[in-house]
This record gives structure tokens, C-alpha cells and sequence, in this order.
């Protein structure tokens, strides 16, 4: 069996199946030259605008969020989380980019500490989404509940809950990884490669229930006579959010899936199927680098989707570039009536 590239799987759950940096193997079964550079070409591009775009929007809302909301607020407790999720997220994806590249050259303990970091971010932000789901459908079936009032208690429980679990979750990546033949950051084992596979594609089952069982509800509720006012409006971001997460995640979710079918014991190929079994792995390969790039877009996404289409997000965003601008206004008028002329030399300066 192929030795799996961990940090690929750490990082959402999933695995390249393939060593694609073993000449050996390639020689051997099927040659990925061409899915390589394809994936070593695109991954970095794409990334770089993504980790430039997730780091502007979540820490614009943790600035926010801080100067702004208040934190006891369930709703802004998991917005806030949110955006720190996909923060971690963002961080393994520099690293990603470079391994896609260069292969593994940071070391054993940095292969362990940088996958577990980029799976708590990655698990975190879906059990995060699951509970943000779970509460908007709470607070539009009975406005009244204690979980829609601003108490401290459900945030600090709401907090713990996601940290604990995700930590969990991602506690594999740090225990089951390792540098192989140099350059390689991979799970010790196809044991383990499968967990992360099917635990990912867990979650994503898990939260497509909810999501289609919450919002369906919530849109049935919509549609009822006395929620006519803001009806059409609310209708288009839940529509909006659902299409974005299914064509995101589903057909990754799928593709990672079909390929977890290697890892499983299989009788010697024929050579006369051998071609049309290599290229079916490598119209496979292809799929999963495109899906994987729509899926991990989610932390540069989340921001705009469940923040800033936001009425009250976007007067504060409002309010806080009329303030940088009423500021910077403010500064060029004092300067220019403290520049004065010295009556000695003539000379201008700025107090």
C-alpha cells in the first residue's frame, strides 16, 4: 500500500493516496508526473490569494467584534471563534503550498505540530457552523429561548465544547504523523489515513443534516405571513449559503471518498488494465486538486457569508472607515495649522 502524505490529510481529513514523490511507486504502478506538476503549479497561486483574503477578513472581524459587539453574545461568541478557526486554518496553508513544492523539510516535530494545528482549525470551523446553524434555527423557532439572550454561561460552554472537541478530533494528526523518507509528511499508517478520511466525511454528513433540516425549517417559517418583511432578503442568504457549502464541500467530500478506495486490499491489476486504471486514478487526481481548492477557499469565505452581509456588520464596518477617515481628516487639518514659519530661518516645521 502507498505511503499516504499526511499533512494533505491533516489538514482536511484527507489524503493524496498516492505517494506522489516516490519515483519508485510510480515506476512501479502508474506514473503521476503530470498530476504532480499540475498540483505543485496551481496549489501555491491559489493559496496565496486565499491566505491573503481569510487573514484581512477574520482579523477585520475580531477587530470588530472586539470594538464593537458584545462577546457575551452567543451569536458574536460564534462568529468570533469562527474567524479564529479559519485563522488556524489559514496558518497551515503557507506550509501546504511550500510541501506541494519542495516536499517536508521542517522536521518531524513541525510536520506534527503544523498538522495539528491545521486540523484543529479545519475541524473547529465545522463544528462551529454545525452549533451557528443549530442556534439561528433556535432563535427563529422560538425567539423567547434563554439560548438567543446574551448570558456568559452558554458562551464560555459553547467555547469549550468547540476547543475540547476539535482538539480531540485533531489529536491523530499529532500523534499519528511523521517524516518518511526525508521529505514525506505522512501518517505512520493506512490505518490512520482512513480515520482522517472517514471522520472528515463524518462531519460533513453531520452538518449536512443539520444544514438541510435547519435552514429548510427556517425557510418554512420565513414564508409564513407575519415574517413577510425582511422575507426575500433572508430567503437569498440561506439559499446563498447553503449553494455555497454544498458546491464547495460535496464534490470534495466525494472525490476524497473514491480515492479512500485504495487504501482497502485489492487483487494484482492485470497489465491489459492497467492503462485504463491509470487513468481513471489520474481524471481522479485532477478532480480532487480543483474540489480541494473550492473547499479550502471556505476560510476566506466564512467572513463574507455569516459576517459582512450583515445589516449591523456592515454600520460597523461603515462606522469604523468614517472614523479612519474623520481621523486621517483630522490629523491633515491639525498638521496644517501647526505648521507655522519660524521667524528666524524661515523654515517650516510640524508640531
Amino acid at each position: 500500500m502507498a505511503t499516504t502524505e499526511v499533512f494533505t490529510a491533516t489538514a482536511t481529513g484527507t489524503n493524496d493516496y498516492e505517494n506522489y514523490y516516490d519515483d519508485d511507486y510510480q515506476d512501479e504502478v502508474c506514473n503521476k508526473t503530470s498530476v504532480i506538476h499540475f498540483g505543485a503549479n496551481i496549489t501555491p497561486i491559489f493559496f496565496s490569494f486565499v491566505v491573503l483574503l481569510s487573514l484581512f477578513g477574520n482579523i477585520l472581524v475580531i477587530w470588530i467584534l472586539a470594538k464593537y459587539e458584545n462577546l457575551k453574545s452567543l451569536t458574536n461568541t460564534f462568529i468570533l471563534n469562527l474567524a479564529v478557526s479559519d485563522l488556524f486554518f489559514t496558518t497551515g496553508l503557507p506550509f501546504f503550498a511550500y510541501y506541494h513544492m519542495y516536499g517536508w523539510t521542517f522536521g518531524d516535530a513541525a510536520c506534527k505540530i503544523v498538522n495539528f494545528v491545521f486540523c484543529v482549525g479545519f475541524y473547529s470551523s465545522g463544528i462551529i457552523l454545525i452549533l451557528m446553524t443549530a442556534h439561528r434555527y433556535k432563535a427563529v423557532m422560538n425567539p423567547l429561548s434563554a439560548l438567543v439572550s446574551p448570558t456568559c454561561c452558554y458562551s464560555v460552554l459553547a467555547c469549550v465544547t468547540i476547543w475540547a472537541s476539535s482538539v480531540l478530533l485533531a489529536s491523530p494528526a499529532f500523534l499519528f504523523t511523521e517524516v518518511q523518507n526525508q521529505n514525506h509528511c505522512v501518517y505512520m499508517n493506512s490505518f490512520w489515513s482512513l480515520w482522517g478520511i472517514y471522520q472528515q466525511n463524518i462531519l460533513f454528513i453531520i452538518s449536512s443534516i443539520v444544514f438541510l433540516f435547519c435552514y429548510s425549517q427556517i425557510m418554512c417559517r420565513l414564508l409564513r405571513p407575519p415574517a413577510q418583511r425582511r422575507k426575500n432578503k433572508t430567503l437569498k442568504l440561506i439559499f446563498t449559503l447553503m449553494v455555497v457549502f454544498f458546491v464547495g464541500w460535496t464534490p470534495y467530500n466525494i472525490v476524497i471518498f473514491l480515492k479512500s478506495l485504495y487504501f482497502w486490499p485489492k487483487p494484482p491489476a492485470d497489465s491489459n488494465a492497467l492503462p485504463a486504471i491509470c487513468k481513471s486514478s489520474e481524471r481522479l487526481d485532477y478532480t480532487f486538486f480543483v474540489s480541494r481548492l473550492f473547499a479550502f477557499s471556505h476560510c476566506c469565505l466564512n467572513p463574507v457569508f455569516y459576517v459582512f452581509v450583515g445589516v449591523k456588520f456592515k454600520n460597523h464596518l461603515k462606522k469604523m472607515l468614517k472614523c479612519l477617515g474623520n481621523g486621517n481628516s483630522s490629523i491633515r487639518n491639525r498638521q496644517s495649522r501647526l505648521t507655522i514659519t519660524s521667524l528666524t530661518s524661515g523654515d517650516e516645521f510640524s508640531m
